[in-house]
């Protein structure tokens, strides 16, 4: 018998939901690790992975609703999103608080993703045993 060894992951996913397969591939690791008994600290998207906080994303309907997917898979395992707000606001993924300070009358993250800044990344790197890009 094999002694299972608990492993904390944090992910950094920096693709494009519905341009790049790497926030797909980040989110089957998820699952996969989840399923295997392994632990996820949380998930840090950066560059164009913000896009998959956008909940105006609207995929057609014989594609997967990635951030729909991301959602759900961080409630049931209770783990935050974070969502680069530099990066964020260049890419037009605003939420309520950005939104009324800067004068826009829409907001679009997506719940339970939320704006932070690169600080979480590093407390994220340091709180994990591997920090896994995709």
């Amino acid at each position: 018998m094999c002694d299972h060894q608990v492993v904390k992951f944090s992910i950094l996913v920096t693709g494009n939901p519905a341009s790049s397969q790497s926030a797909s591939s980040a989110y089957q690791f998820c699952s996969a690790a989840l399923s295997a008994g392994h632990t996820i600290n949380g998930v840090f998207f950066y560059l164009d992975g913000v896009l998959n906080a956008n909940r105006l994303i609207s995929p057609a309907t014989d594609e997967v609703n990635l951030p729909s997917l991301w959602a759900l898979l961080a409630e049931k395992h209770e783990f935050p999103l974070e969502v680069c707000v530099s990066a964020s606001l260049r890419r037009g993924v605003i939420n309520q608080q950005e939104a009324e300070q800067l004068g826009l009358l829409h907001h679009n993250v997506n719940s339970p993703f939320v704006l932070s800044g690169l600080g979480q990344l590093a407390e994220l790197s340091a709180s994990c045993d591997r920090l896994v890009q995709f």
